[in-house]
């Protein structure tokens, strides 16, 4: 069975080296992975890296004033581990509808659920399919709200020729789990267009610590080093930065045989009648998977299936869950749900077969 995820992992010739050095904390390879980053990235991105998705996500909500009982509005067709933090810190997460067509969300449909409480947007790339970013933007910009994209799955994926983490949105967060692209077995990373506020989540990825100052000319705490922001320790360490800078050489590579896979399902594809590509103009994914709608989705998985092919919906809506409240009907998530299929359509496929 060809699996739809698989974990790249690179040679490390230098790991043993890095875990016998006596520093593992975040410091040269981690401070190098950033730069390598914002390089891929493009020159408007500014990176900082961090321990965990979740950590991302949570200096996040610190950075920009985020407070218990305050509302994000999300789409619910995302990953659980995009809107359970915001869950965890008391966040009500108002869940906006999605495009059918697309699974990413509706930018009519966000801009009925602002209110007074609305402090942030959170612009979920549906398993690596960019969104209506420049719309949803748009939006932010003429409430005073800010938008956030959710990459969780999107990295090089490309929007209107630049990639998202650069497409001019207040903020970026990445993820860096082990079936992610680029992976560092645990990982996260925030993108911030604004300065200011790039300056200020540094401090707040830190504990609230400026390490300019925090020790004196003997290398103890200086006690005229003042902590003036609640902050978490959410640096990456310099082994998973490591693994993380070994995996970006061969992030052109992957990326690639994953769009030559898409050119090979899409020929597959296109003379059946029961299945529709998931695609729209101005978009350039990273394919993290092939997203397809089926007419029978449980018929297209199994028959997927029995084909050697490990074919899945991948996602459930989130707001089924209870720990979110009382579920909202959205027309356009059901309607997505009931027919979305992720077809595998990694790097890996060549060694297993070809379609």
């Amino acid at each position: 069975m060809i699996p739809l995820y698989k974990p790249h992992m690179p040679p490390l010739p230098e790991l043993d080296d890095i875990l016998y050095s006596g520093q593992l904390a975040y410091g040269k390879y981690a401070k190098a992975f950033e730069e390598n980053l914002e390089k891929f990235l493009g020159k408007d991105a500014h990176v900082w890296a961090t321990n965990s998705f979740h950590m991302a996500i949570s200096v996040v909500i610190s950075l920009l004033e985020i407070h218990p009982f305050d509302e994000v509005i999300a789409s619910p067709m995302a990953c659980l581990a995009s809107t359970q933090p915001f869950a965890s810190q008391a966040i009500k997460v108002r869940w906006a509808d999605i495009d059918p067509y697309t699974g990413t969300l509706n930018p009519d449909n966000i801009r009925k659920k602002i209110n007074a409480k609305t402090k942030a947007i959170v612009h979920n790339h549906f398993c690596g399919y960019p969104g209506y970013i420049d719309e949803i933007n748009a939006i932010g910009k003429e409430y005073g709200i800010p938008v956030i994209d959710d990459g969780i799955e999107c990295f090089g994926s490309e929007y209107k020729g630049r990639k998202v983490g650069n497409c001019g949105t207040d903020i970026t967060i990445f993820s860096f789990n082990a079936v992610r692209i680029p992976n560092t077995v645990d990982g996260g990373a925030i993108v911030i267009k604004d300065p200011d506020l790039y300056r200020k989540a540094e401090l707040i990825r830190d504990c609230g610590i400026d390490r300019k100052k925090f020790r004196d000319d003997l290398g103890e705490i200086n006690a005229k080093c003042d902590i003036t922001l609640t902050g978490y320790s959410a640096t990456m360490s310099d082994v998973n930065a490591y693994i993380g800078l070994q995996q970006m050489r061969s992030m052109e590579r992957i990326l690639k045989a994953q769009r030559q896979q898409a050119m090979l399902w899409r020929k597959e594809l296109i003379d059946e009648e029961d299945i529709r590509i998931l695609q729209r103009r101005d978009i350039n994914p990273n394919y993290w998977v092939f997203g397809i709608l089926a007419s029978d989705k449980r018929k297209c998985i199994q028959t997927y299936r029995k084909k050697g092919w490990y074919a899945s919906g991948v996602h459930l809506n989130n707001n089924v869950y209870s720990v979110f409240g009382k579920e909202e009907t959205l027309p356009g998530v059901q309607e997505f749900y009931k027919h979305f299929v992720a077809l595998p359509c990694g790097w890996w496929i060549d060694e297993y077969k070809k379609i």
